[in-house]
């Protein structure tokens, strides 16, 4: 699986982390899997919302040769919805086989048409600012409507993270990567935080 993690400036940090560090253990948990993944931003270089600067892999690659494009947020979301040129780019991830964003991510998934005739969710602060991109905001921390898989607030990330990787792969995989982490709250199987769209 070919990954592409979405940077922007002013991005939340924990929004990116947080589903990275779960979801790349998957390269070592099933390396027949074939995993690697890019770290994707308009720029070389993206300062996120506390001052960190990161390097980046990949300016501006084609999101349509990636299977998975994740989006974080932060409240930078709010104003680079209206860039079309970032919007473009988003853009070219319509075919990936999942669209997954966490928090304020939602908005430029939102903002590039991708979540059209879907119900989502985001930071609870832009519910209202989501509402006219998708079907319908469902206040939840997970929801999944088929391929697009979108998160709360920050700390979702993390279990958003557990839960794509329970989906490529299986619950005891998961109950292991969370032991490893000391995170004991996301349950595996049938959550209540979960929201699954019935089409």
């Amino acid at each position: 699986m070919k990954m592409a993690f979405i940077l922007f400036h002013g991005m939340t940090a924990l929004d990116l982390i947080g589903f990275t560090e779960v979801i790349t253990r998957l390269s070592r948990i099933r390396p027949e899997a074939e995993v690697s993944w890019d770290y994707c931003a308009m720029t070389s270089h993206i300062t996120d919302d506390r001052g960190l600067e990161y390097v980046i892999s990949r300016v501006k690659p084609d999101l349509s040769k990636y299977e998975l494009v994740f989006v974080p947020g932060g409240f930078a979301t709010r104003k680079l919805r209206q860039d079309s040129e970032v919007i473009a780019w988003l853009q070219t991830a319509r075919e990936a086989k999942y669209l997954v964003s966490v928090c304020t991510g939602s908005l430029l998934l939102g903002a590039a048409g991708l979540l059209e005739g879907k119900r989502a969710t985001s930071n609870a602060s832009a519910y209202d600012l989501l509402a006219p991109y998708c079907k319908e905001v469902v206040q939840a921390r997970i929801v999944r409507d088929g391929r697009l898989i979108t998160g709360g607030g920050v700390s979702s990330s993390i279990d958003l993270g557990l839960f794509m990787l329970e989906r490529l792969t299986d619950a005891p995989t998961v109950e292991l990567v969370k032991s490893d982490m000391s995170y004991p709250y996301y349950q595996t199987g049938t959550s209540a935080s979960v929201y699954h769209a019935m089409n």
